[in-house]
């Protein structure tokens, strides 16, 4: 499965931001069932983000969310959230 959470961050955030989700992605990369994972900012509208993890299934994700370690990273990052389902199920690739 795949996780994709988007962003809004001001500019002026922008910098602290990244290097904040990178300890995030760090942090989710330690656990269990995680696969791969990027933060990207959009070229179009500098202030939107996202953050895609691959996992090998939805609880693998969902345990890792709920570790110590990554909450306490992530949390204060989720006021920047994007309201939206970021849960994603794999139904075909190339």
């Amino acid at each position: 499965m795949i996780a994709i959470t988007r962003y809004r961050v001001p500019d002026a955030d922008g910098d602290g931001f990244a290097e904040r989700m990178t300890a995030v992605l760090r942090a989710l990369a330690r656990s269990t069932g995680f696969v791969s994972g990027r933060l990207a900012r959009t070229v179009d509208e500098p202030g939107l983000w996202a953050l895609v993890t691959e996992w090998d299934g939805a609880g693998h994700y969902r345990r890792a969310l709920g570790a110590y370690e990554v909450r306490l990273e992530f949390m204060p990052l989720a006021v920047y959230a994007v309201d939206e389902p970021g849960a994603y199920e794999v139904v075909s690739s190339a």
